[in-house]
């Protein structure tokens, strides 16, 4: 069985020396570029013509999802793998949006990281059970009309709002400032005609967030 040619993509040192540890430990993977950043990754992905990318998605440059727009259009048949720490709804949606054909979270193991590298370079795709959960949300609150009138970010607020999370960590996760998580939660708690943050948790949990 012919190895699967691999580029792969991260601005930590780290983790890109042990992802490519854990790649070249294997026949069954054949790592043909290591980048830093989005830009590097667009030429190492020309120069070498792998059978599938895994990127990060912050970047410095050019963002994951938005490397994997170019990249897809140089190369249409091209596999992407998304492997990062965010599960936030925009950061899956627009990587899914891009043409991404996976996504797993870092905490992945390295049979699962080997097997889905595997199988999106068959054709298929493939994501985590925390990132299908995701999804399978996503949709199911779609349903409610209250949760159709917040903005994608302020579903993602409400969510780590509904995990106990505090506005900091909120902040700290999301990306954003806290003062923006305050201006968010005073636009959901009018959206959905709550009072408080309590409030606020209870309906989410009800919604399926």
């Amino acid at each position: 069985m012919t190895a699967v040619r691999v580029v792969i993509a991260d601005d930590h040192p780290m983790f890109r020396y042990g992802l490519s540890a854990v790649l070249r430990s294997t026949t069954e993977i054949d790592l043909v570029g290591v980048a830093a950043d989005g830009n590097e990754l667009l030429r190492l992905t020309r120069q070498t013509t792998p059978d599938v990318v895994v990127t990060d998605l912050a970047m410095p440059g050019l963002s994951g999802s938005e490397a994997t727009r170019y990249l897809l259009a140089d190369q249409p048949a091209l596999a992407v793998l998304i492997l990062t720490m965010h599960h936030d709804e925009t950061s899956v949606f627009d990587a899914m949006r891009a043409g991404a054909r996976g996504y797993l979270l870092k905490s992945t193991d390295r049979a699962e990281l080997i097997t889905t590298i595997q199988a999106i370079a068959r054709g298929e795709a493939v994501y985590s059970q925390a990132i299908a959960q995701r999804i399978f949300e996503f949709f199911r609150a779609r349903t409610d009309p209250a949760i159709q009138e917040l903005t994608p970010r302020e579903r993602d607020v409400l969510a780590h709002l509904a995990q106990g999370a505090r506005n900091r960590d909120i902040a700290q996760h999301l990306g954003i400032a806290e003062k923006t998580v305050r201006n968010h939660l005073s636009s959901i708690f009018v959206k959905l005609q709550v009072d408080d943050r309590t409030a606020a948790a209870i309906k989410a949990k009800q919604m399926g967030l």
